[in-house]
């Protein structure tokens, strides 16, 4: 519970200073945050192929 609570938290944050942003400084943050998720993803994927 104490993990949704400061995970909403930081989402709250996070879209506060989105909307003080320009619209195409979000987008690339966004492009950018989302790359490294995708990457971060593949990463663990190869590294639970390995391991099975």
């Amino acid at each position: 519970m104490l993990f949704i609570v400061a995970a909403l938290l930081v989402f709250g944050v996070l879209v506060g200073a989105a909307a003080h942003l320009p619209l195409p400084v979000t987008l690339i943050a966004a492009s950018v945050i989302g790359g490294w998720l995708l990457a971060f993803a593949v990463r663990e994927r190869i590294v639970q192929g390995r391991r099975s």
